[in-house]
């Protein structure tokens, strides 16, 4: 979070960047051990692109949306002999662009916008915040599993302490960012933000416990990989972005 803070623009694009490029990396590692080919050269040029086209300010649909083609019909020629796993291989090797790419691309695009250091630190301390109660209020009162075929330690108990603190947390600190903005929209947006952090930790841990792993590297010692850190933004963070972008016009 400090890094938000201190780092202009254009470094924390560059923050970015980096940290898709090994959670592409940890991602292609597990689906390589789920059994589908991966063209990593390709996949990581379309993640990369994805994030520069959103992140560096280049937010244009058709722009994302000509990326995303072009990586397609690239990852179709450099996926191998026709067959039935091609569709498969394709799926997998387009999946990140959006997954990791366009997320990791939405959160330097909302710390370019005016006030983005703020709105920035906002989104990360909500999913902080609701990641804390999951685990504290799911210790003192979980009961019910959640998914447990997907992660056992997690109950419906604490998933609904995170969605009410994250929730809480995001429209109390939002109206002092966001100030003109009422405060249902700030509630509305943070609950949706707590909710798809849930999903996103719920969608890592498929991916893991499908390939057998407990992490999704070893990088980060005590704490697993960048995917593992940084799971609950990927899917709160294009929200979020359309969000910030709405409060813009």
């Amino acid at each position: 979070m400090g890094a938000v803070w201190f780092l202009p623009p254009v470094a924390t694009l560059v923050l970015a960047l980096v940290a898709a490029a090994l959670a592409f990396l940890e991602y292609a590692s597990i689906a390589a051990a789920l059994g589908a080919r991966v063209p990593r050269a390709v996949s990581l040029a379309g993640v990369l692109a994805a994030c520069v086209a959103l992140g560096g300010g280049y937010a244009a649909a058709d722009v994302v949306l000509l990326t995303a083609v072009i990586i397609l019909g690239a990852l179709a020629v450099a996926s191998g002999q026709p067959g039935p796993a091609i569709l498969r291989d394709v799926s997998a090797g387009l999946l990140p662009v959006v997954y990791i790419g366009l997320a990791l691309g939405a959160l330097a695009a909302v710390r370019a916008a005016p006030g983005g250091r703020e709105a920035v630190l906002l989104l990360m301390a909500a999913i902080v915040v609701s990641d804390s109660a999951q685990y504290y209020t799911g210790r003192a009162l979980g009961r019910r599993r959640l998914a447990p075929s997907i992660s056992p330690k997690k109950t419906v108990e604490g998933a609904v302490g995170g969605l009410v603190f994250g929730t809480i947390a995001f429209a109390a600190a939002g109206r002092s960012v966001f100030p003109a903005t009422p405060l249902v929209l700030l509630t509305l947006v943070g609950a949706s933000i707590a909710a798809l952090g849930i999903v996103g930790d719920l969608f890592e841990s498929l991916l893991k416990r499908s390939a057998g792993v407990k992490d999704s590297s070893g990088l980060i010692p005590g704490h697993g990989g960048v995917l593992d850190r940084i799971d609950s933004w990927l899917f709160a963070a294009p929200v979020y972005y359309v969000f910030v972008r709405y409060l813009q016009y």
